[in-house]
């Protein structure tokens, strides 16, 4: 594989645990969270800060008040992110999870993994999250919704579309393991 390939995916679908598979299976690097680190080693943010921000679009009331001062905070992150993205993009194959990567890197293979939201409630209430189970749901909800936001105001494109990626699975269907095992039969078969 000599592409980079970009993973999108619903909270609780699989998409982390299908990024890390996949590029296992291809050895090649995977970055999702540590990518927050990395991006703040390279900027003039703190790790905490950004860790606190990330995945957010700013709102109005710090869009009006920083364009008088700065650039918000929140673009800011997202600055940092773009430009980190792009130097491992540069530096060849890899899986790159979530924070608009698959806009960021243009000629990726982009993959988006989702699944029902039942399928996602039970997924996530057999790990230790933290989160009441009665909780789950709107807990799944709120989160894609701040990705949404997230993806919608730096893209200007809507997130979780069939057309903006080039290959869609759902992982209620047959797994996160045969999501992988589809994701290779794909990549193989790329022209």
């Amino acid at each position: 594989m000599d592409k980079v390939i970009t993973v999108s995916r619903q909270f609780g679908s699989g998409g982390r645990e299908f990024g890390i598979k996949l590029a296992r299976a291809l050895e090649i690097p995977f970055y999702d969270k540590d990518l927050i680190s990395m991006a703040a080693q390279n900027s003039n943010l703190s790790e905490e800060f950004m860790r606190h921000y990330e995945e957010s679009a700013p709102g109005i009331f710090s869009r009006t008040l920083y364009s008088y001062y700065q650039m918000p905070m929140t673009d800011q992150i997202y600055i940092a992110q773009s430009n980190l993205i792009k130097q491992l993009a540069g530096r060849g194959p890899c899986v790159l999870i979530g924070r608009c990567s698959d806009v960021i890197v243009e000629n990726s293979v982009k993959i988006y993994i989702h699944a029902p939201m039942e399928f996602r409630v039970r997924r996530k209430r057999e790990m230790d999250t933290g989160v009441p189970p009665e909780k789950m749901e709107d807990h799944i909800r709120a989160t894609d919704k701040k990705r949404k936001k997230y993806y919608e105001y730096y893209t200007d494109k809507k997130w979780g579309m069939a057309e903006n990626h080039d290959l869609c699975l759902d992982s209620s269907v047959v797994g996160v393991d045969g999501c992988v095992e589809t994701a290779l039969v794909f990549l193989k078969n790329l022209q």
